[in-house]
């Protein structure tokens, strides 16, 4: 027996696009930008373009602190330290979370200068350069490179950790006496 077709969900009003914004700002941490796509989106899906303004809607819940790009950014920049990603990946991950301005140039000098204790951090957890239980070859040594690079961090402080020993790290020494 065929299936009816579904029928299509009624076009949204404002007062119910207010409650998926309201829904979707308390289940995640977003930006203004990414807000604003998921309401246009929303409404383009219901045939709703047009219809209601989703900037306004949006300036009005950065306007109840619902939405904070700056809280965001921190929050963000300081998540992926903690998981030794470099300043390229973190910046491009603000940028395609929306975040843009004042609020991303205020984060610049603190993503720069973690740049290493970020990169030591990644060596760390992935054993390269001098936290590696043995020394490896060249091409292992390059791979190990290429895996920092793409994790964000600049290729000439990848290739210094890769060729660090456990000598050139203070607090390896201690850790081997």
């Amino acid at each position: 027996m065929p299936r009816e077709p579904r029928r299509p969900p009624p076009a949204l009003t404002q007062p119910a696009l207010e409650r998926l914004a309201l829904r979707y700002v308390e289940r995640f941490a977003t930006t203004r930008a990414k807000l604003l796509d998921y309401l246009r989106r929303k409404l383009r899906e219901r045939g709703s373009e047009g219809a209601i303004d989703p900037e306004a809607l949006a300036d009005r819940m950065v306007e109840l602190r619902y939405v904070d790009d700056l809280a965001f950014a921190e929050s963000r920049v300081a998540a992926m330290a903690r998981r030794g990603l470099g300043p390229r990946r973190v910046r491009d991950a603000l940028r395609h979370a929306g975040v843009a301005g004042e609020d991303s140039s205020t984060l610049d000098e603190a993503i720069d200068e973690g740049a290493e204790a970020t990169a030591m951090a990644f060596a760390r957890r992935r054993r390269i350069g001098p936290f590696a239980p043995e020394p490896v070859e060249r091409d292992q040594r390059e791979r190990q490179i290429a895996a920092m690079v793409r994790a964000g961090h600049a290729p000439s402080l990848a290739r210094r950790i890769a060729s660090m020993t456990a000598d050139d790290v203070p607090d390896l020494r201690e850790d081997h006496a």
